[in-house]
């Protein structure tokens, strides 16, 4: 069995609740480190097993994630999958020192893209990867490394992305030795058919390791676009409480699909998530109220749990 497979098993869906990361990258109010390990402790109790819980990036930048160690720490508590962020060499060695479970990295599709998110070449991304990669295996053997394929849908700067490069993209990385790779829509530019017809030539890239979805909800297309994915090999999606999120370097990447609405299009497609709806409830209490400058959405949480919902959170232990 891969590290990858020992972690997202191929026989079931695993959600990444990527709030405490992503959810923070543009938001107008940051919930204190208190809050925020209150916000994990409630996932965990919820069912929540795999969460992406900051980025090693400045300090003086990115104040949100100046308290990365007493997350991951709290990770650690709770034994959860934790992941971060890691955008440079500086950043993936301060991870390597940590407990932390995962090292994200980020390849973007277009060059435009990767010049103004790394003042990178997209080639140079991948050269990275491999030298996350050699670090990883030289210092923590354990840790999987992550490469997202940023903008893999559709580029705010250049606009269409080849889906030939998105899967060259993910074939350099993956022969550069990550563990697991990712496809982003990250300005949800995408319909249904561009997401399931490019998740099954990830599906068939990858064969039996899984990939992973990220999807932004944008143009209102998220929940319709995760269904497409599960219809078509994706089996690890990522999603945030609430929607919250976007990139600071793409523009019009506002929020992420809603982690609420695809537990409940999991369940209702037969995917045991192990996550009970009813207490996700609570995280989004406290968000929320850490957060009181920034939008919440999600259809679940205007309508409520159907009556007729015939299944309820099973463990996955």
């Amino acid at each position: 069995m891969s590290r990858a497979n020992a972690i997202y098993p191929a026989d079931r869906v695993t959600l990444r609740e990527v709030g405490l990361r992503d959810g923070l990258q543009i938001a107008k109010s940051l919930p204190t480190t208190e809050a925020k390990i209150a916000w994990l402790e409630a996932e965990r109790a919820a069912g929540v097993r795999h969460h992406e819980i900051g980025s090693f990036l400045p300090a003086s930048r990115f104040p949100q994630f100046a308290d990365i160690d007493a997350m991951i720490a709290a990770g650690e508590r709770l034994d959860v999958h934790s992941a971060a962020l890691t955008l440079n060499e500086r950043g993936a060695e301060a991870a390597i020192q940590t407990a932390i479970r995962e090292l994200g990295c980020v390849v973007s599709a277009t060059e435009e893209h990767s010049q103004a998110n790394m003042h990178r070449s997209r080639e140079a991304a991948v050269e990275l990867v491999g030298k996350i990669v050699a670090m990883r295996d030289a210092q923590a053997p354990d840790k999987l490394v992550n490469a997202g394929i940023a903008m893999a849908l559709g580029c705010s700067i250049s606009g269409n992305v080849d889906p030939e490069e998105v899967v060259r993209l993910s074939e350099a990385c993956l022969e550069a030795g990550a563990d697991i790779v990712g496809i982003a829509d990250t300005v949800g530019y995408a319909g249904p058919k561009a997401v399931g017809a490019l998740c099954a030539r990830m599906e068939k890239l990858c064969g039996r390791q899984p990939f992973i979805i990220h999807l932004h909800d944008t143009r209102g297309m998220g929940v319709a676009n995760a269904s497409a994915a599960l219809d078509n090999g994706a089996r690890v999606i990522d999603a945030s409480l609430g929607g919250l999120g976007g990139c600071p370097f793409a523009p019009g990447a506002t929020g992420n699909v809603v982690f609420e609405d695809i537990v409940f299009l999991s369940e209702s497609m037969g995917f045991t998530t192990g996550i009970d709806l009813d207490r996700l409830k609570d995280v989004r209490r406290i968000a929320e109220e850490a957060m009181p400058c920034d939008e919440f959405h999600g259809a679940l949480h205007r309508a409520g749990t159907p009556k007729n919902a015939d299944w309820q959170a099973k463990s996955l232990v």
